[in-house]
């Protein structure tokens, strides 16, 4: 898994991205995905104070809150990139949101057994290329709004 630094932050290229939260998504197999909080997420919420994900067995839609955080900048609900039951929760993790901050693609949230997979990857940012455009210009946008520091 490669990481590039793309405006400043780390990325990982192989990972796909959810444009409307600061999620990224990990295809683990067909039957399981690793989500977690991408580099400008964890940037932008500032210090991590806590983090809560549903319960494992509990079904989830994409779009539906699939956890809050408590963050110097923001607190509000984590939601769905991909619809499907929880399997696991990264309890070290969520004991020590700092961890997320430190090594946002190392300390993923959850995981899910995806229902709609295929369907709703074509919602992500996906490839290379695109994955590097997408987060120049997140980077460009969150600077110009005055969340990412210059």
């Amino acid at each position: 898994m490669s990481v590039e630094n793309v405006s400043g932050y780390p990325v990982k290229l192989d990972l796909a991205y959810d444009p409307v939260g600061d999620l990224w998504v990990e295809v683990v197999s067909p039957s399981e995905v690793a989500i977690g909080l991408d580099s400008i997420g964890t940037e932008s919420s500032g210090s991590l104070a806590q983090l809560s994900m549903v319960p494992p067995g509990q079904v989830i839609a994409r779009g539906e809150p699939l956890g809050s955080l408590e963050a110097e900048k923001f607190v509000g609900p984590v939601l769905a990139p991909i619809s499907g039951t929880v399997l696991e929760l990264n309890t070290q993790a969520l004991a020590n949101p700092s961890a997320v901050h430190a090594d946002p693609y190392g300390a993923w949230l959850v995981r899910l057994e995806p229902s709609r997979l295929s369907e709703e990857l074509e919602n992500l940012v996906r490839g290379t290329e695109a994955v590097r455009e997408y987060f120049a210009g997140k980077v460009a946008d969150y600077k110009l709004k005055g969340i990412l520091a210059e």
